[in-house]
């Protein structure tokens, strides 16, 4: 009976171990390597045939990439550049677009972001997902027509250059992106924002001057200290002696507020809304102090504050402004500044979100204002701040450094502008483990929720069109930005990739 119970005891240890070891390793298993997939697995959507792949060659495109329609703002500086002599190559406008014979392919992953709240959720493995897809689309030759095709389509072109043009991805992509590059044995320039702002910002600064430089970003940004060290980095390197204090301001919400993201805000609301992720009077992270509360200067009209109580003595605020929340944001930035005992006065800023350059007058506005600002007959800022603070836009230098790439390496193309196409990214809703809300995106929960390893088609990148792209949006591009705006016209109904949309009258611009 011993033998026969000590028999059945190794059996059933024996299978209890194989068993365990086939779940663990189901387990390990369950979760893919996305670089792995898109380099060996050749039944997958996301694989691309890098041994086949064209490099330097001149009349391929060039990719710029960005967690939604910011990234926009480096794409309008980059067409509209006129810092060369398209002749002699040396630094010398000439009054002709540096760019005019390129063309370019865009993408707007808008489905997933904003990428600056994946790092502050701890989410930071899911956001290097998203940003090497990213890089994938850019590099590979797959889209969808709509949302609801089933089928994919196979002939967009690859790219001879990739521009990041997103901070948060910059900062926490950028190094992975190049490694991945060589991992595939692609020579390809990758060009991120960060480095191109701090060499903007120094261009305000001499050698012997001492001053306060800010970064105002998206807290993923902020997060990374991804420009702070580069401001080390660049002061270190060009031997400057001076003392430079670095300020950094987390915008919560004014990214996704520019795109529109319902979280942030919503133009049809009149009451305090129970999804909203913004500033307020008791969001820990992004806190509106009341006491300060005539500091901002918020505009109250047309609900573009939302409240709760009474407004001499509100119980709760909600942001529902783009206007309002660069308020709330220039206001506490400068309040940092005031609180800080070694602070030298503010002489820079730099738009360390690609969003933010679109509205850069209200910027300038706010701050002339809170120049001037007084209190008790004194003024609140002015001994913390110059008279005259510049706004670096980090797409100029990034502009300057793609010429000098594509110069240096014979990669200038003899194509047209007007030959440039633009892709967003939508919520897959043929994906049964898609989530989403009632107007049609990813739940808050669903999309910060998410685990990095699950490879899987969470969204479709799809041409820009009337249904994806928010009203404001589209009005504000046509405003701000006509001849890119025009590029994206263009795109829409007359490129042969978009003949679907004509044909189905569906969503032109």
């Amino acid at each position: 009976m011993n033998k026969i119970f000590a028999n059945k005891i190794f059996w059933f240890l024996f299978m209890f171990s194989l068993f365990f070891i086939q779940c663990g390793t189901k387990q390990d298993t369950s979760k893919a390597d996305l670089e792995e997939v898109i380099l060996s697995d050749t039944e997958n959507f996301f694989y691309i045939d890098v041994k086949n792949y064209t490099v330097k060659n001149k009349q391929l495109p060039i990719g710029i990439f960005d967690s939604g329609t910011g990234g926009l703002t480096v794409m309008d500086a980059i067409v509209n550049f006129d810092g060369f002599d398209n002749e002699t190559r040396i630094l010398n406008s000439d009054g002709i677009l540096d760019f005019e014979k390129e063309c370019f392919i865009y993408l707007a992953d808008q489905a997933n972001m904003p990428y600056g709240n994946y790092p502050s959720l701890g989410k930071t493995d899911v956001l290097k997902e998203h940003i090497l897809k990213d890089v994938q689309f850019i590099l590979g030759n797959k889209y969808y027509q709509s949302a609801y095709d089933k089928e994919f389509q196979v002939d967009k072109l690859p790219v001879k250059a990739i521009v990041i043009a997103c901070n948060t991805a910059t900062a926490y992509g950028l190094d992975d992106i190049n490694n991945f590059l060589t991992k595939a044995d692609l020579d390809l320039k990758v060009i991120g924002v960060i480095n191109a702002g701090v060499r903007g910002a120094f261009e305000n600064i001499s050698s012997d001057e001492n001053c306060s430089i800010a970064i105002m970003a998206t807290e993923g940004t902020v997060l990374s200290n991804g420009y702070v060290n580069a401001i080390k980095n660049y002061k270190s390197e060009n031997e400057y002696s001076v003392y430079i204090h670095v300020f950094q301001q987390a915008g919560v919400g004014l990214a996704g507020a520019i795109d529109g993201i319902i979280d942030y805000i919503s133009p049809s609301a009149s009451s305090i809304r129970r999804e909203y992720k913004g500033p307020s009077l008791t969001n820990s992270q992004a806190k509106i102090d009341k006491s300060i509360l005539s500091r901002y200067n918020f505009n109250w009209s047309n609900n573009e504050i939302l409240y709760s109580g009474e407004k001499n003595n509100p119980t709760e605020i909600q942001l529902n402004s783009i206007e309002n929340y660069i308020y709330y944001n220039v206001v506490t930035l400068l309040e940092q500044i005031k609180n800080s005992k070694s602070a030298k006065p503010l002489k820079t800023i730099i738009l360390g979100c690609t969003h933010y350059p679109f509205y850069s007058d209200i910027f300038e506005t706010k701050l002339k204002k809170l120049y001037n600002l007084k209190e008790n007959g004194k003024y609140v800022y002015r001994k913390f701040m110059r008279e005259e603070i510049s706004l670096i836009d980090p797409a100029v230098n990034t502009a300057k450094e793609l010429y000098e790439y594509l110069n240096e390496n014979n990669l200038f193309n003899n194509s047209s502008m007007d030959k440039s196409e633009f892709y967003i990214s939508v919520p897959n809703i043929l994906n049964e483990n898609v989530k989403t809300e009632s107007a049609g995106n990813f739940t808050y929960e669903y999309k910060y929720g998410r685990d990095a390893g699950n490879i899987q088609q969470y969204v479709k990148r799809i041409p820009f069109n009337k249904s994806n792209l928010h009203p404001d949006v589209i009005e504000m591009l046509k405003e701000k930005t006509p001849f890119l705006y025009q590029l994206i016209i263009d795109f829409n109904q007359k490129n042969e990739k978009t003949e679907y949309l004509r044909e189905n009258n569906h969503g032109l611009l």
